[in-house]
């Protein structure tokens, strides 16, 4: 057997512990698989003194990260630090240049540098590896890497967030408000404290630019994304979905247009019938359309100490076996620039929930504004709310009434041109809600 595979791991929280740990409890399986042993040499983090549940006592510690990327004698360095900047940044390019071998877990540093380091590690014959960047425990980086290379995939999408995929299905099934789920998450350790990152989509768009890249051979591009979150959806937007046969997910997606790519990570309507649909909690989704795989669908923990430690060895066995594939799947200079797709051109369904003054013709305005604009409606469910006292003839206003439309499939620029026409004609209280209705089996 060859020299033993020596990796330092830069970042001791919840994942860099378990990665030690994996390495030590399994690396007698790591070693029969890999055909070489695979020992931990050094360590970095900020604090010495803190309990990590884990001896630490045999390694060599550093307390910068940069400095061990430097000057450790390693063959692999785990960046587990975080960040699209500053050390983390700064350790991956020092090993890099050093020809060492990087395995990282940080969407959002490949989401900002990806490009430039894939072009770094190919100049220093060095792996940079980072199943654990995107979904966690699931293999979605090695399946569009290595798995679907002979496939030409038309779109790639999933829920790659757990902590807004929790929030939206305690809603569902226990009929409480955003709010309080929030809430909920952050007792639980699913969410952070400042939980902005997580559900205004942001963690899934970094996400998402990776996946882009590695399904249809771009240059990452990040800052190309049509972004929205989750804080506008109501209890009442669940329960219309349920009613109409749909659940809503935060869904980040990706596909190939006639204009380009288009990307865009937004609240999506699926049907109850789809797979994805049936997908909870914390839990995460990866579903890829290739031309002759067809669809798949990859479903598993999404984050994690330990999930995501498996997904940040498994990268190490690889390089432990001498296996090695384009960082991004094929040369970084040979990736094509992002072009955008048209973003309000997308077609599809739509669902819109519209608070109705009740008053004479306010829906005949409605329907009238749609059919201008070429839009067909699927079904129209209209409830009844308590009307204030007063009424028609009266001169008092009376409570708007909720309506939920759903559309056949049209072009997000239509949708949104019908909807200023009908505010402007002021027979709506408030702003409309709009959400996309996704295809999917």
């Amino acid at each position: 057997m060859s020299d033993a595979l020596r990796v330092g791991v830069a970042g001791l929280g919840t994942v860099g512990s378990s990665v030690v740990r994996l390495l030590t409890k399994h690396g007698a399986r790591i070693a029969r698989n890999s055909g070489r042993d695979v020992v931990v040499s050094a360590v970095s983090a900020r604090d010495r003194n803190r309990n990590r549940g884990v001896d630490l006592s045999a390694y060599t510690w550093f307390d910068d990260p940069v400095d061990m990327a430097q000057t450790a004698e390693i063959d692999i360095f785990v960046e587990l630090v975080g960040g699209d900047n500053g050390a983390a940044e700064e350790s991956v390019r020092a090993a890099l240049k050093r020809g060492i071998h990087v395995v990282t877990a940080n969407k959002a540093l490949l989401a900002k540098h990806g490009v430039a380091l894939a072009g770094l590690a190919e100049q220093n014959d060095a792996c940079l590896n980072y199943e654990a960047a995107v979904a966690g425990g699931i293999p979605i980086v090695k399946t569009l890497r290595e798995s679907l290379a002979s496939n030409e995939v038309s779109r790639v999408y999933g829920i790659l967030n757990g902590t807004c995929n929790y929030i939206l299905t305690r809603m569902e099934t226990d009929g409480i408000g955003f709010e309080e789920c929030l809430a909920d998450a952050q007792r639980l350790g699913y969410a952070e404290a400042d939980p902005t990152f997580d559900i205004e989509g942001n963690d899934t768009a970094h996400k998402l630019a990776i996946l882009t890249s590695l399904a249809f051979g771009t240059k990452i591009s990040s800052d190309s994304i049509y972004l929205e979150g989750i804080t506008s959806i109501t209890t009442a937007d669940i329960q219309a979905a349920d009613e109409l046969g749909y659940r809503i997910k935060l869904l980040g997606v990706a596909q190939r247009t006639e204009t380009g790519i288009e990307q865009r990570v937004h609240p999506t309507m699926v049907p109850k019938t789809s797979a994805i649909a049936q997908v909870d909690g914390v839990l995460n989704a990866v579903a890829v359309d290739g031309d002759f795989v067809g669809e798949i669908v990859l479903v598993g923990p999404g984050a994690g100490g330990d999930a995501t430690a498996s997904s940040v060895v498994a990268d190490i066995a690889d390089i432990a076996r001498g296996h090695a594939v384009p960082v991004l799947g094929m040369p970084s200079h040979d990736l094509e620039d992002y072009t955008r797709a048209r973003m309000r051109l997308h077609e599809g369904g739509y669902y819109m929930r519209l608070s109705v003054l009740d008053r004479p013709g306010a829906f005949a305005e409605i329907a009238m504004t749609m059919a201008d604009e070429g839009i067909s409606l699927e079904s129209i469910v209209q409830r009844r709310g308590a009307a204030t006292p007063g009424g028609p003839g009266t001169g008092e206003e009376q409570t708007p009434q909720p309506v939920i439309l759903i559309t056949y499939e049209t072009t997000e620029v239509a949708v949104n041109r019908a909807l200023e026409t009908i505010i402007s004609k002021g027979v709506v209280s408030g702003r409309p809600q709009l959400i996309r209705i996704e295809k999917l089996k």
